[in-house]
């Protein structure tokens, strides 16, 4: 062979070395996200903050989202598979506790959700919403579950209605004349000041971004760091203001702990204590039935 041609491919093989080393450390993680609004709009939500993790990451990351809080909540209890996820105190409490993810970081803001009204119901505070329609995403989202909260008396309650697929949805159910009251994060709440303020929740800490404990930790560490600087990010703005933040901070399981209980009311809710005995006796039961099988197999041939 020519040595100056054999010499010219092996330089030009060190120079493409670094690119595919580069293609092959790339991954694809998934991105789950609480339906707070359809599927596909949560895609478009979503997809500048994902492209600003996949420009300070260089990893990819796909939108999960699901068509509704059954789902979601079906999905979380089941443990379905995701990398990492971006919801509520009550959802990453219970991710945390059960599935052993990893907080990163939540909203500078606390959580907190507003029950509104028109005018014209100003003055009989939630008393004067009993018998009401009252529109909240469905359960088990942290609006319903707070919303319920506001009325435990069993015998005045107000008509909760969960046909909303976006929580501005509430607030113009409100405008139609078709519900007397939405409950709203207070970002939204802040968005219409032409109804009145009824009640609010208790501050829990900001909507946290977990990572499964299969994400390596150096990406899950790349991810929180870009995170935490996402505010100095010239195109932050609509990106944050979609979230209702204006930035993230380091996030503990301990900022966390407690939130799950809101779940409790919930269909399918196990206390943590009583889902480990579960989960051990199931494991216990699994390793007794493998011992068996391997005792009543056959042995092999001499």
């Amino acid at each position: 062979m020519n040595p100056s041609r054999w010499i010219g491919r092996c330089a030009g093989a060190l120079v493409v070395l670094p690119f595919c080393t580069g293609l092959a450390s790339a991954a694809q993680y998934t991105f789950s996200v609480e339906p707070s609004y359809p599927p596909e709009q949560a895609v478009e939500v979503y997809e500048p903050l994902l492209n600003y993790l996949k420009k300070e990451t260089g990893h990819q990351f796909k939108v999960q989202a699901v068509r509704n809080y059954h789902f979601y909540w079906r999905d979380l209890r089941q443990a379905a598979k995701t990398d990492f996820a971006f919801e509520e105190a009550h959802f990453a409490d219970y991710r945390i506790k059960r599935s052993g993810f990893i907080p990163l970081v939540h909203r500078v803001e606390p959580s907190v959700y507003v029950l509104m009204a028109s005018v014209d119901f100003a003055d009989g505070g939630t008393k004067g919403l009993v018998g009401r329609r009252i529109v909240s995403m469905p359960s088990p989202s942290l609006g319903f579950a707070e919303v319920a909260q506001m009325y435990r008396n069993p015998i005045a309650q107000p008509e909760i209605r969960s046909e909303a697929t976006t929580w501005r949805d509430g607030v113009e159910l409100v405008f139609s004349g078709d519900a007397e009251g939405a409950m709203v994060p207070a970002f939204v709440a802040e968005q219409y000041p032409n109804l009145v303020e009824i009640a609010r929740s208790k501050e829990l800490t900001g909507a946290a971004v977990t990572a499964a404990p299969t994400v390596p930790e150096d990406v899950q560490q790349a991810v929180k760091d870009a995170l935490l600087k996402l505010s100095e990010d010239p195109d932050a703005f609509v990106i944050l203001a979609e979230l209702g933040a204006t930035g993230f901070v380091e996030a503990t399981a301990d900022d966390f702990d407690g939130a799950e209980r809101r779940l409790a009311a919930f269909f399918g809710y196990r206390p943590p204590a009583e889902a480990a005995a579960e989960d051990a006796a199931a494991a216990e039961a699994a390793a007794a039935e493998a011992a068996a099988a391997e005792e009543e197999a056959p042995a092999p041939a001499e």
